[in-house]
């Protein structure tokens, strides 16, 4: 599966590089994350990484800038496993949040973990060579208080306001200052939002959510809900789970639950309802045409 994705990943790139969409030539928002075309995702992910190696020397350490293509294996190994399908993997694992919760550093995660994979195993492997005490400060260099938050986290899940760190200080650098904020929204996903087609689609989403019980208005915002309740249980993730009391160990599990239900929810929706739609939409505002 790793080599699978990252064969994927190499040809991704030749693919958006030597690719452009009529709809971007036309001054509309890229379609990748944050509103960016291919080539600009590629560009900022290189600046930005270029950036932190920087900062993680000023602070005595040693990072080694990745490359796109490795940023890019941290983003699509978000609800991966090998021998699961997506579907298989929601059903036992929901969004993959507090269901694989373990507090400790992305760098020690077991699995294909997205933060982990997106940091790069040469950087891995330096992280495992320092001491306990080098490890801490070495994360707090990185990443600030929220060792979960990634840059490839970050982008995949379009939410920079939890980096901290030196991935923070590069990623101000490179992004827009509305770009960090929480409030932040794909303009390009905020496009099709607008489509009278695509408000229908989400009407229907948000009521048969609420019939199963949860209050969603948009496929979007049920995972960053999950994160949010998970860094408010665990103090930003800084919270070993054998280091849970009783209390906190049954609300984990409690939100584990609700995780487990509302991805399977979500995507049922959002396959039924929401992505036919979106997919349609897509197709008449950017149509690709590879030069």
């Amino acid at each position: 599966m790793k080599n699978l994705i990252q064969a994927i990943g190499t040809i991704a790139v030749i693919i958006l590089i030597a690719g452009s969409t009529y709809a971007q030539s036309q001054g509309s928002p890229g379609t990748e994350e944050f509103g960016l075309t291919p080539k600009q995702l590629v560009q900022s992910i290189e600046k930005v990484e270029a950036l932190i190696s920087k900062c993680m020397r000023d602070h005595g350490f040693q990072y080694v800038a990745v490359d796109y293509i490795t940023v890019r294996n941290g983003m699509a190994a978000d609800k991966i496993m090998p021998g699961l399908s997506e579907e298989e993997f929601i059903t036992r694992y929901g969004f993959g949040v507090s269901t694989m919760y373990t507090g400790q550093p992305p760098q020690l995660a077991t699995g294909y973990s997205p933060a982990k994979v997106g940091l790069g195993e040469r950087n891995v492997q330096i992280y495992k060579n320092l001491s306990p005490a080098d490890q801490v400060a070495y994360n707090r260099s990185l990443l600030g208080e929220n060792t979960d938050a990634t840059f490839a986290v970050g982008l995949e899940t379009e939410h920079f306001s939890r980096t901290g760190g030196c991935t923070r200080t590069a990623i101000e650098q490179v992004f827009r200052p509305e770009q960090l904020k929480a409030t932040y929204y794909n303009p390009k996903d905020a496009l099709i939002n607008k489509d009278p087609r695509m408000k229908a689609a989400l009407r229907n989403y948000a009521r048969e959510m609420r019939k199963a019980g949860f209050n969603y208005n948009h496929p979007d915002e049920a995972e960053p809900d999950i994160r949010e309740r998970l860094a408010a249980l665990t103090s930003g993730g800084r919270i070993l789970v054998e280091k849970m009391s009783p209390e906190q160990l049954a609300a984990l599990k409690k939100l584990q639950e609700y995780e487990r239900r509302v991805a399977a929810m979500n995507f049922k929706l959002a396959k039924e309802l929401f992505d036919p739609v979106e997919e349609k939409i897509e197709r008449e505002k950017y149509p690709r045409k590879v030069q």
